[in-house]
């Protein structure tokens, strides 16, 4: 018999479940794994300090955000899903490899930290009928997600390159 899963399991689970609607190119799959504005969480402003105009209302969807590789940070939920359909749409071919995987609970909040081994391909070249050349990458990533009354959905995610070290750094760090 199966218990019931561990919040930490069913973060992971939303985690692999992004990822795999990524590859997958599955827009309606990926757009129902972030959280609505509806759902953003609501600020406490007799426990945070801050003014009321500072903080963002109960349905404001700035509240989520995320941060591909070289880009800037998008915020709202239109943005947001924009890019991924942009990247969707100019990305033939994706598959993620994913290491280091660390997934952190308090509360009602959950933190995903991974290393993301990417390799892709892009749309064909023109005339031609195959993939684009593949490219691999490693990036590493921050998820956060939240819980909410249709299970654990994501409020950001910020993923940014690693960069590896080129032959001539590493013999600068070496005697001779």
């Amino acid at each position: 018999m199966t218990g019931a899963r561990t919040d930490a399991q069913q973060v992971e689970l939303a985690n692999t479940a992004f990822y795999e609607a990524l590859e997958r190119g599955d827009f309606d799959e990926l757009s129902d794994l972030w959280m609505d504005g509806d759902a953003a969480p609501e600020a406490d402003p007799d426990t945070d300090g801050r003014d009321d105009e500072d903080i963002a209302d109960d349905g404001d969807e700035a509240a989520i955000s995320c941060v591909h590789p070289g880009w800037p940070v998008l915020t709202g939920r239109g943005e947001v899903l924009r890019s991924y359909a942009l990247i969707m749409a100019n990305t033939e071919y994706i598959q993620f490899f994913l290491t280091d995987v660390h997934v952190g609970v308090a509360g009602d909040t959950a933190l995903v930290t991974c290393t993301e081994n990417i390799l892709s391909g892009g749309p064909p070249p023109e005339g031609g009928g195959e993939l684009g050349p593949l490219v691999g990458q490693l990036v590493v990533a921050t998820n956060v997600f939240r819980r909410t009354e249709d299970g654990w959905k994501l409020w950001s995610h910020h993923a940014s390159p690693v960069l590896a070290e080129t032959d001539d750094e590493e013999g600068e760090e070496s005697p001779s």
